[in-house]
């Protein structure tokens, strides 16, 4: 019988969409889809600074989750679609699954503004019904932003909803706890990895982010009360255990071994300093 999932922890890595840019934007230029994308590029550049496309012009081109038993373990990791990655398949499965677990409550890091609005139209894009998402029940609906029962942003845990401010985002929370965070690549660099085929890369890259993800949220369960320091530490242990397991077969676990770092607990320095101390004096 298959582990009971109680949390589905995810991120979703995307690609703009060049005909509808060309076609939405550009209408009647005859722009092809590399020169659509380039010039919206340049355009958010120069207003916004960043090469960053919205949402709405996007494709998933990678999901990656991560299934967590309800003690908090991590019971197994798997990219969708993988080696085809084909956005149309991605969002059946996404959406599928979430269901046949159970509707397991979504994990995600700023989540409530990107991933899954993406994989919401997503779903609009290739007829996907979706129902339950969108099940009407109050407080409690799932698409309610100040309800978790049904999605928890850690993002927007730590920000009170918007009212403060997440500088540094995933990649700063991660290393506040000393995981890995950002390595070789970033979300900029995915859409120049999917023009040059390099799917697995982006898989890769997804990975680490929920990882990341997952070492955060079992953190903010210590914080809310719904699991202890100690336990916290055995799940890493744990968890990073089932990455060693697997990273002769995954560059990105591989990766993301070589960039661990121990945490410092510093209860456990106090209590280290404080023995030493009796010691001495005794």
């Amino acid at each position: 019988m298959a582990e009971k999932v109680s949390h589905l922890i995810f991120d979703v890595e995307s690609i703009a969409d060049g005909e509808l840019i060309s076609a939405v934007r550009y209408g009647g230029q005859g722009l092809t889809a590399e020169q659509a994308i380039a010039t919206y590029q340049d355009e958010l550049v120069e207003q916004n600074g960043t090469t960053f496309i919205p949402y709405t012009f996007q494709i998933p081109i990678s999901v990656v989750i991560a299934k967590i038993a309800p003690d908090l373990r991590l019971i197994d990791i798997v990219s969708l679609d993988e080696p085809e990655f084909r956005p149309h398949v991605i969002t059946k499965h996404f959406w599928r699954g979430w269901e046949l677990y159970g509707r397991p409550q979504w994990v995600t890091f700023n989540g409530r503004s990107f991933d899954l609005p993406i994989m919401e139209l997503a779903a609009f894009r290739y007829g996907i019904s979706i129902g339950a998402w969108f099940k009407s029940d109050g407080y409690r609906s799932p698409r309610n932003r100040f309800s978790t029962d049904a999605h928890l942003d850690l993002q927007e845990l730590i920000t009170n909803f918007g009212a403060a401010r997440c500088n540094g985002g995933l990649n700063l929370i991660s290393k506040l706890i000393s995981k890995p965070g950002k390595m070789d690549t970033t979300g900029d660099q995915v859409q120049q990895q999917a023009d040059e085929g390099k799917y697995m890369a982006i898989s890769d890259y997804c990975r680490c982010d929920v990882l990341d993800t997952y070492f955060v949220f079992l953190r903010a369960m210590v914080m809310m009360g719904k699991t202890t320091l100690d336990k916290e530490i055995q799940l890493v242990r744990s968890a990073k255990q089932w990455i060693e397991e697997r990273a002769d077969a995954s560059e990105a676990y591989g990766a993301y071994l070589n960039a661990w770092t121990a945490w410092k607990n510093p209860w456990e320095e106090a209590k280290e300093a404080e023995a030493t101390g009796k010691k001495d004096e005794a």
